[in-house]
């Protein structure tokens, strides 16, 4: 099994994960092969808080064109994660 560090790569803080905060609906960046179970207990065991449930997304490879130059965008994962109520990850709140 992975640590919890390699599963998840960096929080996501835009205005629409910010308003999720208040639905205890946190957003992560985590690795492609990472599954909702180990999602589930690395931000468990990272933050300390009691995870409900786990909603992945997969964003896949696209191509930008620009001035007839074409740029490949990777793909990558991102996890919505609902925490219990009473739950807070105290990272968010100074943001």
């Amino acid at each position: 099994m992975k640590a919890a560090q390699d599963i998840i790569i960096k929080p996501i803080i835009t205005e629409e994960s910010m308003t999720g905060i208040m639905m205890k609906k946190y957003t992560f960046k985590v690795a492609k092969d990472a599954g909702k179970i180990e999602i589930k207990k690395a931000v468990e065991t990272a933050f300390n808080v009691k995870v409900t449930d786990v909603n992945v997304v997969t964003r896949k490879p696209t191509e930008r064109v620009r001035n007839r130059k074409v740029r490949r965008v990777p793909g990558w994962r991102k996890a919505y994660v609902t925490l219990a109520s009473g739950e807070k990850i105290e990272f968010f709140e100074g943001v």
